[in-house]
C-alpha cells in the first residue's frame, strides 16, 4: 500500500521513491560511483593522520595495486580506492615535505632570485608576499618552488628599502634568511604547517639587508594586472567600500581588515565576500545559460556544435576566465576542475545523475591534488553540494520557496562541519546569508566583474559599475554590521571529538529526512556532544596550567574547579602578528573558557601583554592584574602578600614589593599556585638577581613542582641556588622555534636538568598543558600528542635538549 509523503527532494508517492531509487541507482559500485569517491577521500585522509608516512617504496608499490583493484571492479573496487588514495596522498605528501628547504639551508643568509607571485600584502612596516624561485636560485630547492617572505622597513637597514614598490609580476633578487615552513601548535588554533603543505610553500623567511634588493624586470603577466586592477578599483571608488569591491571584483582581500573579517564571520559570509568556488559556478551557469539561448536563438549552430556540448564548453570557458582574474587561487582551480568533469561528462551524453556528477568530480579532485583534504575548502564545498542533492526537490516549484528550504539544509547539514573546523557557529548567518546571496551574487558581483571587464577594454571605462557596485554593497553593510554585532551572533564551541562529530551528522540526516519520518525531536540529542562537549575541569583542590605555544612570548592558562586566570597575554606586534587575537582567543574558546575572572600581566613588555587589547575584546574579564607602574591599562597592581584561594588553591604574589619601582623585566609579577596535590610557580622575566633575592627573603615559598623557567630561560637567569630551592620536577620554558636571543640558553637548560628536572619547549612540544591533580603530576605535549606526518619531518631536526624520565603523559584527553 502506498502512502502520500511530504514533499521533498525526490520524495513522492510509492514504497520506494523515485529519489531514493536514484540515490540506490547511484550507490551502485560503479567505477565512479558514490561509494569509490567516499573511499577515495577515506585513503587520502587516513595517510594524513599517520604520526609518519609510510616508506616511499611501500606506497609505489601501493599505486598500481589500488589502480588494478580499482579498474578490475566486483567487491575489491572499494578496497582499491582507498589504496590509491593512500599512495596517491602519501606520494604527494612525500614529494612536497621532502621539497621543503634543507636543514643545511636553515637560518642561512642566501641570495634567492625569482618572482613575486601574489599580490603582496602591504602594512605599516612590512610586506608580505609570494616568491616563485627561477632555476639559478643557489638553493636545495627546485626550481618554481614557492616561498612566503616578508620584508621589513627596519631590518639591517639604515634606510628603509623599496619594499613599497613591490607589485606582483616583478622579478627580484633578494638576500634572505629561510627556515622550512613551521607554526604554533594550540588548541583551536590555525595549523600553519598544514596550510602551508596544502599550499606546497617550500620555506617562509625575510628579506636581510633590504637596500641590496634588486628589481630585475618590471610586472608583467596575470599578476601585473590584477594588481593595476585594484589600484584603479580604489581610485575610482574612493570610499571604504572599495576594499570590498576589489574583493569580489578581483580576490584581492589585501584591504579588509581585522575588524571587517570578524564581522564577516559573526554574519557568516566569509564564504561570500571574496571570489569563491560559489561565485565561479554561478559564473559557468550564467555562461551556459547565454551560449544556450544564442544556440536557440540561432539553429543553425547546432549543425556545427550540439548545444549541450556548447553550453558544457561555455561553463568551462567561463569558469576558467573568472578563476583567472581570482589568480587561480586552489578554491577556484578545484572548482574549475569540477565544473570541467560534469561539462565532459555532459559533452559526452553520457547519463551523469547529481550525486554521481559530484563523486565523479571528488575523485578528479583528489586524484589531481589528493592534499585537498587538508583545506577546509574542500570539505564545505562538497559536502554543501551532497546535502541539497540529497535534500532540495527535482520538481519545479516555487522559487522562493526552493531558496529558502537550499538555506535550511545548508544551515543544518554544514553546521557540524563548520564546527569541526572553525569551533563557531554563526546564528546569523541563516538570516544573513538570505539577504546577502540573491543580493551580492547577483547584483553586486556582476556589477564588478562588469567594471573589470569594461576596464581591460579600455582603462577608465570600468569606474560607473565599481562605483554602483560600491554603492549597492553599502545598502547591505549596515544590516550585516547590526547582525553581527549582536551578543548571540556568534557561537563559539569547545573541541569536540570525532565521535561527536559522526553523531552530529548523523543527527544532521536524521532531521533533513521527509516529515513523516519519526522521531526528529531525538536527533536534536544527537548534537549535544558536538554543541555542548565536556570540558571536565580540575576537581576541588587541583588545578591545570595550560602553556600556549606563543612563539617569542608567553601566556599561560591557569584553571581551578569554578576559576579561570590567564597569567600574560602573548605577543603581539604593530600592523603584524597579534597572539591574542590569533592564539589565545582560539585556545580559550577551544577550551571551553566563557570568561576570565583574572588576567594577570607578568609586565608591559610587548612579548607578554601585546595581546592585551584583543583578549579584553574578545573574552569577558573580571579584573586585570599588573606591576604598578607598567605602561599598560590595570585595574590593580600586583604586589608582595596578595593571596587569595580559588576552589581550595591558593594563589600568592611573591614579587614585586611594595615599593618596588618598574623596571621592566625584574619588576614581573612572580606567582606561585599550590593546590592539594603540588604548586607551580610563574616567573615572568626576572633575572638572576630577583631570583637571589626570593632566595633570600622566601626561600620556604619558592618549593614547587613545576616552574616556569624564568625569561625564557635565558643564560641571565635560572641561577643554580634558585633552582636547587624550587625542587622542580618540571621546567617549562615558552620560547620561539630558532628565536634570534637563543632562547632557552644551553646552560640555563643544563642546570634545571642537573638538579632533577625535566624541561620541555614550546617551541618543540607546542602547547604544553599540566595536571596536578590526585593522579599527581602529568603533563602532555599538543605536537607529540597529535603528531602528524608534517611534526615528524621537521622534529626531526630539532635539537631535543630535555630528557624524560618520571613525567606521566595520559594517553586520552583529560579535559
Amino acid at each position: 500500500m502506498t502512502r502520500l509523503l511530504p514533499q521533498g527532494r525526490g520524495w513522492h508517492l510509492g514504497p520506494v521513491q523515485p529519489g531514493l531509487r536514484a540515490w540506490v541507482r547511484d550507490w551502485q559500485v560503479g567505477a565512479f560511483a558514490v561509494p569509490v569517491a567516499a573511499a577515495l577521500v577515506a585513503g587520502c585522509v587516513g595517510v594524513l593522520q599517520l604520526p609518519v608516512l609510510p616508506p616511499i617504496w611501500l606506497l609505489c608499490g601501493l599505486l598500481p595495486l589500488g589502480l588494478f583493484a580499482w579498474w578490475n571492479g566486483g567487491t575489491a573496487r572499494l578496497i582499491g580506492a582507498a589504496l590509491t588514495g593512500v599512495a596517491c596522498c602519501g606520494l604527494h605528501a612525500a614529494l612536497v615535505l621532502g621539497q621543503q628547504l634543507a636543514p643545511a639551508d636553515e637560518g642561512r643568509e642566501m641570495i634567492v632570485q625569482g618572482v613575486v607571485a601574489s599580490l603582496p600584502d602591504q602594512q605599516a612596516r612590512r610586506a608580505r608576499f609570494l616568491f616563485e624561485l627561477d632555476a639559478d636560485a643557489a638553493l636545495s630547492l627546485p626550481s618554481g618552488r614557492q616561498l612566503v617572505l616578508s620584508w621589513y622597513d627596519d631590518f639591517d637597514a639604515q634606510a628603509p628599502g623599496p619594499r613599497t614598490a613591490l607589485r606582483a609580476g616583478q622579478r627580484w633578487r633578494f638576500q634572505a634568511k629561510l627556515r622550512a615552513p613551521r607554526g604554533l601548535r594550540n588548541p583551536g588554533g590555525l595549523d600553519a604547517e598544514r596550510q602551508l603543505l596544502a599550499q606546497r610553500i617550500a620555506a617562509t623567511g625575510y628579506v636581510r639587508a633590504p637596500e641590496q634588493a634588486v628589481l630585475l624586470a618590471p610586472a608583467a603577466g596575470l599578476g601585473a594586472w590584477r594588481d593595476a586592477t585594484a589600484r584603479r578599483i580604489q581610485a575610482a571608488v574612493g570610499t571604504s567600500s572599495a576594499r570590498f569591491v576589489t574583493a569580489l571584483a578581483i580576490g584581492d582581500t589585501r584591504g579588509l581588515q581585522d575588524r571587517d573579517w570578524e564581522l564577516l564571520r559573526a554574519a557568516g559570509l566569509t564564504h561570500l565576500i571574496a571570489i569563491s568556488g560559489f561565485h565561479v559556478g554561478l559564473v559557468s551557469g550564467l555562461c551556459a545559460l547565454l551560449a544556450s539561448a544564442l544556440w536557440r536563438c540561432c539553429p543553425a549552430l547546432g549543425l556545427r556544435l550540439p548545444r549541450p556540448t556548447a553550453c558544457a564548453l561555455a561553463a568551462v570557458a567561463g569558469a576558467s576566465g573568472y578563476a583567472a582574474i581570482a589568480g587561480f587561487a586552489l578554491p577556484t582551480v578545484r572548482t574549475v576542475l569540477m565544473i570541467g568533469v560534469v561539462a565532459l561528462a555532459r559533452g559526452w551524453r553520457r547519463p551523469l545523475g547529481a550525486s554521481r556528477a559530484l563523486a565523479l568530480a571528488a575523485i578528479a579532485v583528489l586524484l589531481v591534488d589528493p592534499l585537498s583534504v587538508l583545506v577546509a575548502g574542500f570539505w564545505l564545498s562538497f559536502a554543501g553540494v551532497a546535502w541539497l542533492v540529497w535534500c532540495m526537490p527535482r520538481s519545479e516549484g516555487a522559487r522562493l520557496r526552493e531558496f529558502l528550504s537550499a538555506q535550511g539544509v545548508a544551515t543544518v547539514g554544514l553546521l557540524p562541519l563548520t564546527a569541526m573546523l572553525f569551533g563557531q557557529a554563526s546564528l546569523a548567518g541563516p538570516l544573513a546569508n538570505l539577504v546577502a546571496i540573491p543580493w551580492w551574487s547577483l547584483v553586486v558581483v556582476p556589477l564588478s566583474l562588469i567594471g573589470t571587464g569594461l576596464e581591460a577594454l579600455h582603462a577608465g571605462w570600468g569606474g560607473g559599475p565599481w562605483r554602483l557596485a560600491a554603492w549597492c554593497f553599502d545598502l547591505s553593510w549596515p544590516l550585516f554590521t547590526w547582525l553581527a554585532s549582536g551578543r548571540l551572533s556568534l557561537l563559539w564551541l569547545p573541541e569536540a571529538s570525532a565521535l561527536a562529530f559522526a553523531l552530529a551528522l548523523v543527527g544532521g540526516l536524521w532531521l533533513l529526512l521527509p516529515r513523516a519520518v519519526p522521531g526528529k525531536p531525538w536527533a536534536l540529542l544527537l548534537w549535544l556532544p558536538l554543541l555542548w562537549p565536556s570540558t571536565q575541569r580540575p576537581p576541588q583542590g587541583a588545578v591545570d596550567v595550560t602553556v600556549l605555544d606563543v612563539g617569542q612570548g608567553l601566556s599561560v592558562l591557569v584553571r581551578t574547579h569554578r576559576h579561570t586566570l590567564l597569567y600574560d597575554a602573548g605577543p603581539a606586534v604593530p600592523e603584524g602578528f597579534d597572539a591574542g587575537e590569533r592564539v589565545v582567543l582560539p585556545a580559550l574558546h577551544a577550551l571551553g573558557v566563557r570568561h576570565l575572572d583574572k588576567l594577570m600581566l607578568s609586565h608591559g613588555d610587548a612579548d607578554h601583554a601585546g595581546g592585551l587589547e584583543a583578549v579584553r575584546r574578545g573574552m569577558p574579564t573580571h579584573r586585570v592584574q599588573a606591576p604598578a607602574g607598567s605602561p599598560v591599562p590595570f585595574d590593580q597592581a600586583c604586589r608582595t602578600g596578595q593571596a587569595w584561594t580559588w576552589d581550595g588553591v591558593r594563589f600568592q604574589v611573591l614579587h614585586p614589593g611594595a615599593h618596588f619601582p618598574y623596571l621592566r623585566n625584574e619588576a614581573s609579577c612572580v606567582l606561585r599556585i599550590e593546590g592539594r596535590h603540588g604548586a607551580l610557580l610563574l616567573t615572568g622575566d626576572i633575572g638572576e638577581v630577583i631570583e637571589r633575592k626570593l632566595l633570600r627573603q622566601q626561600r620556604a615559598l619558592l618549593k614547587a613542582d613545576v616552574v616556569l623557567a624564568a625569561h625564557h630561560g635565558s643564560s641571565g637567569s635560572s641561577e643554580p641556588g634558585f633552582v636547587r630551592a624550587t625542587g622542580a620536577r618540571l621546567a617549562l620554558v615558552s620560547a620561539g622555534f630558532g628565536n634570534r636571543f637563543g632562547h632557552p640558553h644551553t646552560g640555563a637548560v643544563r642546570r634545571w636538568q642537573r638538579h632533577g628536572a625535566e624541561v620541555l619547549n614550546t617551541a618543540e612540544s607546542g602547547a604544553l598543558t599540566v595536571w596536578l591533580d590526585a593522579d599527581g603530576l602529568s603533563v602532555r605535549e599538543r605536537r607529540q600528542f597529535q603528531r602528524r606526518p608534517w611534526d615528524a619531518v621537521w622534529l626531526r631536526r630539532a635539537a631535543r635538549l630535555s630528557y624524560r624520565p618520571a613525567i606521566d603523559r595520559p594517553s586520552t584527553p583529560k579535559d
